[in-house]
């Protein structure tokens, strides 16, 4: 087929009187094929670019390789505008709340029904709520939490129909992934034009694209040289998928020194430079690395002035508890009554608890051994103690943050909305949260996800090594190069709370991702679009840690049924930075006595 097509534009050109050497017959057969083109209609392409016309005499100039790279250019725009028109993807909500909260009344009246936003006032202590268009705000004596929107749309927008996922709102959404980070490499390295990896070139080009697997090689099957791809976005080079080969000697640009090398997996968003010299793939000889995300505002020692520093005087108490909540032998919640009993002496002022709560992955409860509905399990287990708390803790407030093995959730795809307020009687100070969730407490920014994604990447990674240049380096300790903070350096770096496409096929049901809606799945929020958060969350079953990562404070709790959980300390704001502010530990669950602190605690 390709011999016949070479002969086909050998002809067409020839009679056209142009006389093609090896190489532009070359590229105009990848070009026929690459877009389906019959040889004329090539012909009749370039020769409208190359046409030249003046008052005295007009020319087709002769074909070159520039003339054949910008009818691929125009080719390619035609498609994206074709694509593009059909699905408009959505703007993203880059404004912020504005909300002066001493104008907000503060006595409220209790015999009145109170709206969502607001909760009951309790004795001796103030609690005030207010909803702002862009976020949810909760104030008490110690506390100013600032959450996600909850507003009618807002809410409506997280609880999506899933399953409903289309073909092109797919391809739009993983195609803004690779042109965001296009982006943000040209800005960074100052480059003035990226390359197309399916495009023969003399010299070399630098490349931003996403890794996946050989179409030819089983997708459920790790990644192995010889059997990576690399494809770009439509607008870069008509979303082509090429195989990629790595130098031997391949250098390693901008990474943490001592790593020795790149983890990639599939769905990585990568920038190489190297070049196809027409042998079919694209051998790159250097990565380039991408740039680390922002300390966050209050890290730079920008005060939020929505935080009045006058009203926190005092240390505030923070813990972290991840499902599953109770053991696969039995259903009987031991771990989590345990802690409990830990949580009513201690008082925490900040309660946040990860699901899943009701595990659809529990045994007996796959099974149908389960003799009570699972609706009055999960309120006899958990709203109701927590609601006994809180009446004892008046200052106290609970974050609840579902996973799609929650069989309490109606939602069980990735991104999730919160739990559902009407299904349950929740109290006032259980704030429901998304999963992912982006949440600040006290001007400390945080992100937590239920989601396993340091398992799912430990699966799927695939280690390059190469050739160090231009290494970061710390001055602290905030830069470790083990696997673990490496693990975690992937889901900053790529900006995502799971960063891998497409899931594992044996894992995929831990995940149920949905990439229609991949904006609620980033790493930033709309109006900070790079800026890291302070704290990130995110249990796993791998071994439990906490640790600097740049600017980000790493902490993997494990699971409850495991006997670990995390603890946060949150100094005031006149301590200095978040880093200088923050205490974070992994405890051991340790009934009926008091926890002790395990040797696993923050690099600081």
């Amino acid at each position: 087929m390709n011999e016949s097509l070479r002969d086909e534009v050998i002809r067409v050109f020839r009679d056209a009187g142009s006389h093609l050497d090896d190489k532009l017959v070359a590229e105009c057969v990848s070009i026929c094929q690459l877009y389906v083109l019959e040889p004329d209609t090539l012909r009749f392409k370039l020769e409208a670019i190359n046409y030249r016309s003046t008052a005295t005499y007009s020319e087709i100039a002769p074909i070159t390789m520039e003339s054949l790279s910008t009818v691929k250019k125009q080719i390619q725009q035609s498609i994206v505008k074709e694509s593009t028109s059909k699905t408009q993807p959505k703007k993203r909500n880059t404004s912020t709340a504005q909300v002066d909260l001493s104008k907000l009344p503060r006595h409220m009246n209790r015999g009145a029904v109170q709206p969502a936003a607001a909760v009951k006032q309790e004795p001796f202590h103030e609690v005030m709520i207010a909803s702002a268009s862009n976020n949810d705000v909760i104030k008490t004596s110690n506390v100013t939490f600032v959450g996600p929107p909850m507003d009618l749309s807002a809410k409506k927008k997280r609880a999506y129909r899933y399953m409903y996922e289309k073909i092109n709102e797919r391809s739009e959404s993983l195609d803004q992934i690779i042109d965001d980070f296009a982006e943000l490499i040209r800005a960074h390295y100052d480059i003035s034009e990226l390359g197309d990896p399916s495009s023969s070139t003399d010299e070399e080009v630098i490349v931003v694209g996403r890794i996946t697997h050989d179409a030819e090689i089983a997708t459920n099957s790790k990644l192995v040289e010889g059997a990576i791809c690399i494809e770009s976005s439509r607008m870069l080079s008509s979303g082509t998928r090429v195989p990629l080969n790595f130098d031997p000697a391949i250098k390693i640009r901008g990474s943490v020194r001592g790593v020795g090398g790149i983890g990639i997996y599939p769905g990585a968003i990568v920038a190489l430079k190297g070049k196809n010299g027409g042998g079919g793939y694209f051998l790159a000889t250097e990565v380039l690395g991408i740039p680390p995300l922002k300390p966050s505002p209050s890290a730079l020692g920008i005060i939020n002035p929505k935080l009045d520093p006058s009203t926190v005087q005092d240390s505030i108490s923070m813990l972290a508890a991840c499902g599953p909540f109770t053991t696969d032998a039995d259903i009987s919640y031991k771990p989590w009554r345990a802690l409990l009993h830990q949580i009513k002496a201690r008082k925490p002022d900040v309660l946040l608890l990860v699901g899943p709560f009701v595990d659809a992955a529990h045994p007996k409860i796959k099974l149908g051994d389960i003799d009570i509905p699972l609706a009055t399990l999960f309120k006899a287990q958990f709203i109701d103690p927590l609601r006994a708390f809180l009446t004892t803790s008046p200052s106290s407030i609970v974050l609840l943050v579902p996973s799609v093995r929650d069989l309490t959730s109606s939602h069980v795809a990735f991104p999730q909305p919160e739990f559902d307020a009407g299904l349950f009687d929740f109290h006032p100070r259980i704030h429901l949260l998304p999963n992912p969730a982006r949440f600040s407490i006290n001007d400390i920014t945080f992100a937590a996800t239920s989601v396993d994604s340091l398992f799912h990447l430990r699966k799927e990674e695939y280690f390059k090594r190469g050739v160090e240049v231009e290494s970061l380096t710390a001055t602290t300790d905030d830069l470790p190069n083990d696997a673990m903070a490496n693990l975690c350096r992937h889901l900053l770096l790529q900006r995502s709370f799971y960063p891998i496409f497409p899931p594992p096929s044996d894992l995929s049901s831990e995940i149920n991702l949905d990439m229609s809606h991949f904006d609620a799945v980033r790493m930033v929020d709309d109006g900070d679009l790079d800026y890291a958060p302070d704290v990130l969350i995110i249990p796993s079953r791998l071994k439990q840690f906490s640790k600097v990562i740049h600017s980000t404070t790493a902490l993997n709790p494990s699971f409850l049924s495991k006997g670990t959980y995390g603890t946060i300390s949150l100094a005031p704001q006149s301590v200095g930075t978040p880093k200088d502010r923050l205490s974070v530990e992994v405890t051991r669950l340790e009934a009926p006595a008091a926890p002790t602190q395990t040797s696993v605690t923050q690099q600081s």
